[in-house]
């Protein structure tokens, strides 16, 4: 099978061209990251002594924020899926010697190409979990994070369970004291009505003795009289 051509790998690219650099110095640093992650790269890039290291990492995080932006890829699922130096043009110069004479100097130069792609599940799988298993990386501490915002969502939904539960006992508590203190009331305005009512009844029952008592003395007194 045919490998594919050079501009027709599939994958988000960044070239820069004309680098004062050989094309042999620079693959030196582009064997190190080849087919490795975005953040393994930089790492890599980052404290590599030679001076291609800075070239290709700027290359790099240009390639990233091109599938990022361009292509909508998250860079958290991206590798270095190829890379590449070619030999640019040459510039000759001249540098004088003993007994007159003149050696050439020749000023190299070189175009970097380097492309990224999205991992596969399985790659993508492996690397969360080597990721996470790096004390202090960033995927780490977002799996910290996430656990402590997990907590502390727990935390107050049960805050707000134990708050409802409390508001409720409350309120059962003033309902039983607002029950307890309106029924002697009741119990009492029913008592005073109960005996209003009685007293006056006694006191009609009484005026009706005393005027029947009042009306026989008076039949009485007539047929004495008669």
């Amino acid at each position: 099978m045919t490998a594919a051509k050079t501009n027709e790998r599939p994958g988000t690219r960044a070239q820069v061209k004309n680098v004062g650099m050989s094309a042999t110095k620079a693959r030196v640093v582009l064997n190190l990251i080849r087919d490795k992650s975005i953040d393994e790269a930089s790492d890599l890039l980052t404290y590599t002594e030679r001076e291609a290291a800075a070239v290709i990492g700027k290359l790099l995080d240009s390639a990233v924020a091109n599938a990022e932006h361009n292509d909508q890829i998250d860079p958290e699922t991206l590798f270095v899926s190829a890379c590449y130096a070619d030999e640019g043009r040459t510039m000759y110069r001249w540098r004088p010697r003993a007994r007159g004479r003149a050696t050439r100097i020749r000023k190299r130069t070189c175009h970097i190409t380097l492309i990224v792609s999205p991992m596969s599940a399985d790659m993508l799988a492996v690397e969360q979990a080597k990721r996470e298993a790096i004390p202090g990386s960033r995927a780490a501490r977002r799996r910290g994070q996430e656990a402590a915002d997990r907590a502390a969502r727990v935390a107050a939904s049960q805050d707000d369970d134990e708050e409802i539960v409390d508001t409720t006992a409350d309120a059962v508590e003033v309902a039983d004291d607002a029950e307890t203190t309106e029924a002697p009331i009741t119990d009492t305005d029913t008592t005073e009505e109960t005996e209003t009512t009685e007293s006056v009844e006694d006191e009609g029952i009484v005026d009706t003795t005393v005027e029947a008592t009042t009306e026989d003395a008076a039949d009485d007194t007539d047929e004495e009289e008669k």
